[in-house]
Formats: structure tokens, C-alpha cells, sequence
């Protein structure tokens, strides 16, 4: 069918990543007092980010290995076409 659930999965890991890792940059530290100082929104979001790109390139990895592979089955079943069929009787 050729649909790969890790590219939408991973553009919307980005997405959401980038979103709340710049919330964690520009917002106010007294936000973290309570949480010990650790900038969870930055922290998370990089997670987030990093989660996203892996599934983006693995996604697009497999997207390109599958094109690559019904190429080459392509190429391989002509070429059996030609072996097996004597010439000018090719169908």
C-alpha cells in the first residue's frame, strides 16, 4: 500500500518538539522553582525533537528502499522475460 506511519508520526514529533522546546527557552525561570530548576519544557521538547528526526529519517529510509527494491524486481522480472521467452515470441 506504501503508507509509512512514522512520517506523519515523526512530523508531528517535530513539530510539538519545537513548539515546547522554544516555550522552554523564552519563558520565565521562576516557572522551574518548583520543579527544582530543571526546565522541563526545554528538556522534553528536545526529546521530543530528537524522537521526531528518528522516525522522519527512518521513514523516509524506507520509503526510498521500497522504491529502490520495486524498481530493481521490475528490472529482474524483464530480464527474465527475455531469457525465457525466445525472441520475437515475447508477449
Amino acid at each position: 500500500m506504501g503508507l509509512d506511519v512514522r512520517l506523519p508520526i515523526g512530523a508531528l514529533f517535530v513539530i510539538l518538539g519545537v513548539v515546547l522546546a522554544s516555550f522552554g527557552v523564552v519563558s520565565d525561570k521562576a516557572l522551574y522553582e518548583r520543579s527544582l530548576g530543571i526546565n522541563i519544557n526545554l528538556e522534553w521538547g528536545l526529546v521530543m525533537l530528537g524522537f521526531g528526526l528518528i522516525m522522519l529519517i527512518f521513514g523516509r529510509h524506507r520509503s526510498i528502499a521500497d522504491i529502490e527494491g520495486r524498481t530493481s524486481a521490475r528490472d529482474r522480472s524483464a530480464e527474465e522475460g527475455e531469457k525465457t521467452c525466445p525472441p520475437g515470441k515475447q508477449t
